[in-house]
């Protein structure tokens, strides 16, 4: 009974190493959207045995990040306007409900942490942008949806948001990427929702949080 339990846990230890090394992989550019790949690259890619890649496919499916081209095989998720439009639609669904239920719950000292966070990022921005100031710029971005979602205590949504996040991510790279010219004007629509989260306002705080992902979802579309 041990020896099995111990089997099962490596197993999806190698489950999830395939997993984290094909989205890394994903996110780096160094697999392309749109781009067909076989179950042996994949093991190539991973570094992970064929039986946890195996695996890993039908994961990979469900969560739309790859799917099955039949006669031509393994496809990573191409994207298109239906994919674009569909990503950020999931995350206005998802943060509105979020940012209206984090403006009531999260704790005063919560909120100017992050607003100080955003801050330092404004500051370093006026100086210069560079490298490590957009680096850090989206590691408050990603923080700070994060903190939002996982408020909730969900763990079906914070799962769910995070999948969306790779794919909007994606799109990102191909469109939107934060880079020096968006690096003020995203924070400063992140600090319009932090105002009304200061003041308990979660109207407000829905509406900048809907305009921040419009602002984006335009930016995918090159409608800005």
């Amino acid at each position: 009974m041990m020896a099995s339990r111990t089997k099962h846990r490596s197993e999806i230890k190698l489950r999830e190493r395939a997993y984290d090394a094909f989205t890394q992989h994903l996110l780096q550019s160094d697999i392309k959207p749109g781009q067909f790949i076989s179950q042996r690259e994949l093991v190539a890619l991973t570094g992970q045995p064929l039986g946890a890649v195996r695996e890993l496919v039908p994961r990979l499916e469900a969560e739309g990040l790859i799917v099955t081209v039949p006669q031509r095989g393994l496809q990573i998720l191409p994207l298109d306007i239906n994919l674009i439009r569909n990503a950020f639609q999931f995350r206005l669904i998802l943060e509105r409900e979020a940012v209206a239920s984090f403006c009531h719950s999260a704790s005063d000292a919560k909120i100017e942490e992050i607003e100080a966070a955003h801050r330092t990022i404004v500051t370093a921005a006026e100086q210069g942008v560079t490298d490590d100031v957009i680096a850090a710029a989206q590691q408050v971005d990603r923080e700070f949806h994060e903190t939002i979602i996982d408020n909730l205590n969900n763990d079906i949504v914070s799962k769910a948001y995070r999948v969306n996040w790779i794919k909007v991510r994606l799109i990102r790279q191909n469109e939107t990427r934060m880079d020096e010219s968006l690096v003020l004007p995203v924070m400063h629509e992140h600090l319009a929702i932090i105002a009304a989260l200061k003041t308990r306002d979660a109207v407000a705080a829905t509406a900048a949080v809907t305009a921040h992902i419009m602002h984006a979802r335009a930016r995918a579309l090159r409608l800005e």
